[in-house]
């Protein structure tokens, strides 16, 4: 096959097609740190630095990525609709598909675009997709099927004038798995909520974010209840975030800036994570049977969590958020115990007094380490 990879990141939806053989014509990131870590990692492919600028796709493609801005959709963004500065971008990809005849697209951003405006994010790309003659499936996965700790939710859309995106997205289910399978020595905590939500994973960490616009990085913190004092209330390395995504540790090294606040956490919380896109791929090379029914969607409902359209119809998908179980890697034995980072008396503090705001229930062993961790790191 023959790839273009529009908004590129750092390469995770491009590299499970790279690693089957794929040639890849074309990538494209207006982020210079992007661009870097591209260029180091896929060595001879031209990069292009901004998709509005680009005049047209390479000629004779099979595939387009295109793992648009979240910027202006996510929960921890701006929130502006499809139309803000940076997610409406995604028009300039139906601009360049009109003059080639691909035989894939594949879209992938968060799953509050599903619901933000109404979902009105949803009805553009849907429109768009029909508009220029695509069938269209999407459904919303959790990084944690692919066997990665990290509880990271994601839309998945495929589209195809040729083929039936329905084979891609829906010939696997395995169904939710049974939580009690997961250990109960580490659990992920974002250290800077604490009044409405903590994004709690058992066994895992809450999905990586960006960091702020000035790289400040804000990786989730981690519990270990068994740890020594001073120890059980941690964060990672970036390079343990690079694993949490499936990329080899270092991925992002080639941006390394020196700086305090580089802009590798921002890279890998943008990211695809690589095992949720090396299924996907795996399904464009061998589409499988539907395994899951569909019931066509109500006249003014809600986006579902998974659906199918085609000629302004849409159905919806019966769908989980696991297509697999892969083998699970428990989160203790995914980070380096040695790089971990004991969480600062300011950040623990500022969370412990957020969570006696709240009325939110709380283990009272986590609070009682999260007191000691505040006395412990300013003494």
């Amino acid at each position: 096959m023959k790839i273009v990879g529009l908004f590129s990141g750092i390469g995770g939806l491009e590299l499970p097609f790279q690693r089957r053989g794929a040639h890849t014509e074309l990538l494209c990131d207006v982020w210079e740190a992007s661009r870097q870590v591209l260029q180091h990692r896929f060595p001879d492919v031209p990069i292009a630095e901004d998709v509005a600028t680009l005049a047209s796709l390479p000629s004779d493609i099979d595939v387009v990525t295109a793992g648009f801005p979240c910027t202006d959709l996510s929960q921890a963004g701006r929130t502006a609709g499809i139309g803000g500065n940076e997610s409406g971008l995604v028009a300039h990809v139906f601009r360049l598909l009109q003059s080639r005849n691909i035989e894939w697209l594949i879209l992938e951003n968060v799953r509050n675009m599903l619901v933000l405006d109404k979902g009105k994010a949803m009805h553009y790309l849907t429109h768009q997709l029909e508009g220029l003659g695509f069938r269209w499936a999407y459904r919303v996965v959790d990084s944690r099927f692919s066997g990665v700790p990290q509880r990271r939710h994601r839309v998945l859309l495929v589209a195809s004038r040729h083929h039936d995106p329905r084979r891609v997205l829906f010939a696997d289910d395995a169904g939710e798995p049974d939580e009690a399978t997961r250990r109960g020595d580490a659990f992920g905590f974002y250290w800077t909520e604490g009044l409405t939500g903590v994004g709690w994973a058992r066994d895992a960490i809450p999905p990586v974010k960006g960091g702020s616009k000035v790289g400040i990085p804000s990786p989730p913190a981690i519990w270990i209840p068994d740890a020594a004092p001073g120890r059980r209330i941690v964060t990672c390395s970036i390079e343990d975030t690079e694993a949490l995504q499936g990329f080899e540790r270092g991925w992002t090294a080639p941006a390394q800036t020196g700086a305090r606040n580089g802009p590798r956490w921002k890279l890998v919380g943008n990211a695809v994570t690589v095992g949720v896109a090396d299924w996907l791929v795996g399904r464009i090379y061998e589409p499988g049977d539907v395994c899951v029914p569909t019931t066509p969607l109500e006249a003014g409902a809600s986006w579902p969590e998974a659906a199918y359209g085609d000629a302004g119809r849409v159905w919806r998908v019966h769908a989980s958020h696991w297509p697999v179980h892969g083998s699970y890697r428990h989160l203790l034995d995914v980070i380096t115990h040695a790089d971990l980072r004991p969480l600062s008396r300011r950040a623990s503090a500022g969370f412990l007094e957020r969570t006696r705001r709240s009325r939110l229930k709380f283990d009272p062993s986590f609070i009682a380490d999260i007191e000691q961790h505040v006395i412990l790191a300013g003494s």
